[in-house]
């Protein structure tokens, strides 16, 4: 697959990009108080919501930002603690009920955009949780190091993908989806997940057996892919080609945080399960 027009300007936004968040996001991680990662995780989940409210109202859709807020923050710091969010669900339910009802319009031209809410917001509120249990699962660095983990297992999965893919796509994997997206490049992210894996086990977790590092890193790579592939499927139902335009070469907060989202679980429950 031959490289699509502005290729060379577009990675060099994408590296810049990189280059600057990416050491500020571990200096967060090792020298700050593991409170600060999972503010940070806090931070970008919301922002991600606001972006998904974006991309509702793209489709003529009203979010119910209140209530997608509050369930976000109920969501998210649930994950990992013994009360299961389920037992959140009927007080969520009535503050629904209640918005519709203030809201004053039809009650069934509504419930798409209610019902669309709170999608988003607990998918954002657990997947993002997720990410900030793993911080607090165990003091520093263990805990940093497995942020580390995720980061560079997404971030090695998604450089070889976009490699592989422009040098050797041949095959699309999805499309009606992302038409940009080949088998190829998904081989290629499967590969580069299981590296970044490795890597980190080295660096940081020499405790953590190779073969499970290995097994994490593809585990991964392959819902990364796949959160990947349910953001693409988002912008292209709402007419967009990214959810925002926070990340020069990156798009918004969305696209950086679809891989991590459906990665983080994986980890913090391995991990868990290990305590």
């Amino acid at each position: 697959m031959s490289p699509p027009a502005g290729f060379g300007a577009n990675l060099a936004r994408r590296v810049a990009t990189a280059a600057v968040a990416l050491p500020l996001l571990l200096a967060a991680f090792f020298l700050g108080p593991p409170l600060l990662g999972a503010g940070i995780a806090a931070a970008a989940v919301i922002i991600g919501l606001w972006e998904f409210f974006a991309l509702m109202r793209a489709r003529g859709l009203v979010p119910f930002r209140a209530t997608g807020v509050v369930l976000l923050a109920a969501v998210f710091v649930e994950v990992g603690r013994p009360v299961a969010p389920a037992s959140l669900w009927p007080a969520v339910a009535l503050l629904t009920l209640v918005s519709l009802l203030a809201r004053g319009a039809d009650f069934a031209a509504t419930v798409p955009s209610a019902a669309l809410t709170l999608l988003g917001a607990a998918y954002l509120g657990a997947m993002g949780g997720a990410i900030a249990a793993l911080r607090l699962l165990d003091p520093e660095p263990a805990g940093a190091w497995r942020l580390v983990l995720l980061l560079a297992i997404v971030m090695a999965s998604d450089t070889a993908a976009f490699f592989v893919g422009t040098a050797a796509g041949r095959r699309r994997l999805a499309p009606d989806i992302s038409p940009g997206k080949t088998v190829e490049g998904a081989a290629g992210g499967l590969a580069g997940g299981v590296a970044g894996a490795a890597v980190v086990r080295v660096l940081g977790l020499p405790s953590l057996p190779l073969a499970h590092a290995l097994l994490l890193g593809l585990a991964v790579a392959a819902l990364g892919i796949a959160g990947d592939l349910l953001e693409s499927l988002l912008k292209r139902w709402a007419g967009v080609k990214d959810s925002g335009v926070l990340f020069p070469g990156h798009g918004g907060m969305l696209d950086r945080l679809d891989s991590l989202l459906f990665g983080a679980p994986v980890l913090y429950y391995y991990f868990s399960l290990l305590r």
